[in-house]
């Protein structure tokens, strides 16, 4: 039965082997054995209804291996080693820019018993880093290097932070799979297309866009499209926008007033009527932002968005 776990990167739950049954490490850092060395986690009491249904998920991920609770001179050394990380961040920064490479470092970070050290990087396209590994080699003798390409949205996910709900990003959280997500998708919702508001701190757009998407798709069976014309008990309008969620629609009328009805409330019919409809405000463009086709397509952009080489 598994007892304890921890959280790694991404905030995956990785259950503990090897805990010594009379070991308390609940809210404790620890040195654990993972794929890339010895690192440093903090593990937490798993309680046994969780435990029961992650032994039988089989998207559980292999456990870690426990070595031993940190102790006082492993804190100390585990200090200095986060020290050493912000030095060794600086100097292979120096060394990109140094060879004029287009890459993004974001994150460095060395094993607990430091015979590896990782850099995390972004860049639009393939990178030809063998000169940058060479004078990596002459820096950091006898520790293996790996320079690690990872996407804008694996950036996010292993930085953590707070979007635009307030909350934790979903991708540092519990999300550990990326749709592909297209304005459309907020356009359909009646969001406003600006950047500000519909992209997260990654620069591409917000993966929560596709949560309530098939919430829209089954409100929309049955509903007038933008423009048709329908009966009404003011008599006949134009649909100038629709509001899913509650159901109704908003119809224009020829003395230009606007008003609301459920959509069992009206009916299409086949007329003409001199009715201009505008494009409605809640699917617009915002005001306070100029947007054009290559900051969309930008938004848009997956490629390397997401490499899955955290």
């Amino acid at each position: 039965m598994i007892k304890y776990a921890v959280k790694y990167l991404k905030n995956v739950i990785v259950p503990l082997s090897n805990v010594p049954d009379d070991k308390d490490i609940n809210d404790k850092l620890v040195l654990v054995n993972t794929e890339k060395g010895e690192e440093v986690l903090k593990a937490f009491f798993v309680c046994p209804n969780v435990a029961k249904l992650m032994e039988e998920s089989k998207d559980t991920p292999e456990a870690f291996k426990f070595i031993r609770e940190m102790t006082q001179e492993d804190m100390m050394i585990y200090e200095d080693i986060k020290k050493e990380e912000i030095t060794s961040f600086f100097k292979c920064k120096e060394l990109i820019e140094k060879h004029k490479l287009v890459m993004n470092l974001v994150q460095c970070r060395f094993t607990f018993d430091k015979r590896k050290i990782s850099f995390y990087y972004t860049a639009p396209e393939r990178v030809d880093f063998r000169e940058l590994l060479k004078d990596l080699t002459q820096v950091f003798k006898r520790v293996r290097i790996d320079l690690r390409h990872i996407g804008v949205r694996d950036e996010s996910s292993i930085m953590d932070g707070a979007g635009l709900c307030g909350k934790p990003f979903c991708c540092s959280s519990y999300l550990r799979k990326f749709e592909s997500i297209n304005v459309k998708l907020a356009k359909d919702q009646g969001m406003p297309i600006a950047p500000s508001k519909i992209s997260g701190i990654c620069g591409r757009l917000l993966c929560c866009l596709t949560y309530e998407y098939p919430n829209y798709i089954e409100a929309a069976k049955g509903m007038p499209p933008v423009g048709s014309t329908v009966m009404t008990s003011s008599g006949l309008g134009k649909v100038c926008y629709i509001k899913f969620l509650n159901n109704s629609v908003a119809v224009k009328f020829e003395d230009g007033k606007i008003k609301e009805f459920e959509k069992n409330e009206i009916e299409m019919v086949d007329a003409n009527i001199n009715v201009d409809i505008d494009v409605p405000s809640i699917t617009n463009y915002a005001d306070d932002e100029k947007v054009d086709a290559k900051q969309l397509k930008q938004l848009e952009d997956d490629r390397n968005s997401s490499t899955g080489n955290v």
